[in-house]
């Protein structure tokens, strides 16, 4: 029997990479750095997308550019679509999942200077900044028309306590205002550790005096602040949006704010962008600016810097720690290096053959890595094995869905107590079981057990793994149809099964095994089967 694998590893070839957006040129830099072709093409309407994207591997955006189904069927080649910012109501993430393409993001690279237009915008819209600003370059002394309100001693409301809303308490309370907040998946110990009072939507309405949004686009968001939650709102409330257009009802605010209910509102996001025209900007109470949140020279450095690192890392089929359709925790550092190793140790199972379509594959994380979340092991490890059961390209989006429309199904078990080694990883399905552990300074991966076979040698590009009766003889004749065949082996190690009935040597040889080599070696006496190992493992 011979199965085989190929593993990519860290051995990238050139990518196309469209970029439709303006990034920081620190961004383009690193890809262009590590041998991709990076095509710029901004401005491209719906259609030009579509013809744009296709032989691309790698799209990249900002929030002017929409992704549908539509450009994705046309990016065929694509393996990762990249939004250099947070939100990605610009992107259809379900059809991306379904066609295997990773979508990942820069959540962390404007949540500061968001936070702090959102207090530019709270400042300027109690101190009537901009309006005075305009009155007098207008030639009009006007102070007594511009009074306006301090900070300290009011109630701001913030919806949302993700980064930025987070934020924005923080620095809120150097003003000396209170804090309420409404935010259904943060806990209320969290909360009063910032001084955060949770409360529902409706007390918030009624107690703040000011009202600043922080929360995604959502079916669920869009209208969140309309005419029911400004009709309770507190009298002379302000309302600020700096996160996403539509979460706020520009019609319902219109109203509210000419009937007097709210007393001011800053936008720097609307429902329609761009948006030049507004009945809203009609109003000597509104203060807009054009979806500044994220414009800062900072901010977008460190944009364009960390969707290229997670484009990269998509691109060399590793994980990108900001994949936002993959279901993974953040990994601790002790797992990170058998992310690779469970993927490697998936394929090895799969190409030693036999029917896996319809079974069941357990994967048993023992030692110090059976104390954390396990999904993205568990994520690397269904990659591997999808990969070699034919389902190619497989990735980490698609390779659940891949293995379940096999019948493949894959179970991870925990434990902190390990067998010889200090962390032991192995997955078995109804083919055969391989155990590999990491060692030394270098976390070589060795493999440490083949179906009950206790082995010791390293994982290499070129490997054979013969099962043979455990008798004299068969290893020599084994050892020099290899040789007669001018192959070198490099390592070699011998592991009985505990029944001492069967053996199985496991080599590391110099060049692959050819097909004429395999097949003499099938037909050596003594020998059960041979299975044929092409990889080169990750640096």
């Amino acid at each position: 029997m011979v199965g085989a694998w190929s593993f990519c590893g860290d051995d990238q070839t050139m990518s196309r990479v469209l970029v439709t957006e303006m990034i920081a040129q620190s961004g383009i830099d690193r890809l262009e750095a590590a041998g991709h072709k990076v095509d710029v093409q901004p401005d491209l309407d719906s259609s030009g997308l579509v013809d744009a994207v296709k032989g691309a591997h790698a799209l990249i955006i900002r929030s002017a550019t929409t992704v549908t189904d539509e450009v994705l069927a046309a990016g065929k080649d694509l393996v990762v679509v990249g939004r250099a910012g947070i939100g990605l109501d610009n992107v259809d993430v379900v059809a991306a999942t379904k066609r295997g393409v990773l979508v990942v993001n820069a959540p962390q690279s404007n949540v500061l200077s968001a936070a702090e237009h959102t207090m530019a915008l709270i400042l300027a819209q109690a101190r009537n900044v901009a309006q005075a600003s305009s009155a007098l370059r207008a030639g009009r002394w006007e102070r007594s028309a511009w009074t306006g309100a301090e900070l300290h001693g009011k109630t701001l409301g913030i919806i949302g306590l993700g980064r930025i809303g987070g934020l924005v308490a923080e620095r809120a309370q150097a003003f000396g205002m209170h804090l309420v907040g409404y935010d259904p998946y943060v806990s209320a110990d969290w909360a009063r550790e910032r001084s955060v009072e949770l409360v529902d939507l409706d007390e918030l309405a009624a107690r703040s005096d000011i009202v600043t949004i922080h929360v995604a686009r959502t079916p669920e968001t869009v209208g969140l602040i309309g005419a029911d939650f400004l009709a309770k709102a507190n009298d002379s409330i302000r309302i600020v949006n700096v996160a996403r257009g539509g979460i706020v009802d520009e019609a319902a605010l219109y109203e509210a704010l000419v009937q007097g209910k709210v007393a001011g509102a800053a936008l720097d996001v609307f429902d329609t962008e761009p948006c030049v025209d507004s009945p809203l900007f009609e109003l000597p109470n509104v203060l807009a600016t054009p979806h500044l949140g994220a414009s800062t020279h900072e901010a977008q450095y460190k944009a364009g810097v960390t969707i290229a690192e997670q484009v990269l890392l998509a691109l060399a089929g590793d994980f990108a720690p900001f994949a936002v359709n993959i279901d993974a925790a953040d990994v601790a550092d002790v797992l990170r290096p058998y992310v690779s190793l469970a993927e490697q140790v998936g394929a090895v199972v799969g190409a030693f053959g036999g029917d896996l379509v319809g079974s069941d594959v357990q994967m048993s994380l023992e030692g110090d890595i059976g104390r954390f979340d396990s999904r993205l092991i568990l994520l690397a490890a269904s990659k591997g094995l999808a990969t070699t059961l034919g389902a190619d390209p497989a990735s980490y989006v698609n390779a659940p869905s891949l293995l379940s429309e096999m019948g493949v199904e894959v179970s991870v078990r925990s434990t902190v107590t390990a067998r010889d080694y200090v962390n032991r990883l192995e997955i078995a399905g109804s083919n055969c079981s391989v155990a590999a552990t990491l060692v030394g300074l270098r976390d070589e991966a060795r493999i440490v057990d083949i179906d009950g076979h206790s082995v010791d040698i390293p994982l290499a590009e070129n490997m054979l793994v013969v099962r043979n009766d455990d008798r004299p003889g068969v290893i020599g004749s084994v050892g020099t149809l290899i040789g007669d065949a001018h192959i070198n082996i490099r390592s070699m190690d011998v592991g009985r099964d505990k029944t001492l009935r069967s053996a199985m040597m496991v080599m590391v040889i110099d060049r692959p095994a050819s097909a004429e080599v395999v097949a003499k070696l099938n037909h050596c006496d003594g020998v059960f089967s041979v299975t044929v190992l092409n990889m080169l493992p990750p640096d």
